[in-house]
């Protein structure tokens, strides 16, 4: 697999991911005060929240390694802002990972749990 330059690049190849694997991608990078989410996406009637981590090494561990509690508590408030905005109807929300490194791509879906 080819090295990637930047995060930019680890995003678009997410959103190809899940589109390739029967999500809807309904929106990228979704920023507020709160935080932002990479990409929110749809599977069947679940509303997916998205985080894609990037890592060029593997030298300081693994790319969904670098999420702590403090990112996970910035992702849960953004979505919960995006509820409340766009107030869409879906009978099941999720949160994924996607890690992109050297080796290729690793979707890791109930990545966290959260209650909104």
């Amino acid at each position: 697999m080819g090295s990637f330059q930047t995060g930019k690049q680890a995003e678009e190849m997410a959103a190809k991911f899940l589109e390739n694997n029967g999500y809807n991608v309904i929106e990228r990078n979704f920023r507020t005060r709160f935080g932002e989410i990479d990409i929110v996406a749809t599977e069947e009637d679940t509303l997916v929240f998205v985080e894609v981590r990037f890592r060029r090494s593997k030298d300081f561990g693994l790319p969904e390694e670098t999420i702590n509690s403090r990112k996970i508590q910035k992702i849960v408030n953004t979505a919960y802002r995006y509820i409340s905005m766009k107030n869409p109807h879906f009978s099941d929300i999720r949160f994924d990972v996607i890690a992109v490194d050297t080796e290729g791509v690793r979707h890791i879906k109930n990545a966290f749990e959260a209650e909104i």
